[in-house]
């Protein structure tokens, strides 16, 4: 059970890092060998919803409080990038690197990353 704690994007870009997140939930989800939990923003609105129920929703539809599952690891990470130019022609390096770190020993159990190279012409092409 993984939950995705901080992802930073230190990149000069703006990158839509929920987008990114989201993706690689999916992917993991639909490898059917990680489950995640809620995010902290994402559980206070099913607590909300559930305190609501509580109050206005029947005894046998209603969800009960203290059911929730505890992640064993925290997937966070930081998006980087390095800019350089040379004669009118830029390189664009960009790099994530992830860690997942057991919640309950704080041990970093998988460490990963991945690089990206594209290289833009002076005419604006990008390679």
């Amino acid at each position: 059970m993984v939950i995705v704690g901080k992802i930073r994007n230190k990149s000069s870009e703006h990158i839509e890092v929920e987008t990114f997140i989201k993706d690689i939930e999916k992917e993991l989800i639909n490898s059917g060998k990680v489950r995640f939990v809620a995010s902290a923003e994402e559980r206070s609105q099913v607590r909300a919803e559930r305190k609501d129920q509580k109050d206005f929703a029947s005894a046998e539809t209603f969800k009960k409080f203290y059911k929730e599952l505890g992640a064993d690891y925290l997937l966070s990470g930081v998006i980087s990038s390095v800019h350089d130019k040379y004669e009118g022609n830029e390189v664009k390096y960009y790099q994530v690197d992830l860690q997942l770190i057991d919640i309950e020993t704080n041990e970093k159990v998988w460490i990963g990353d991945k690089k990206i190279k594209k290289f833009v012409s002076q005419d604006g092409t990008t390679l």
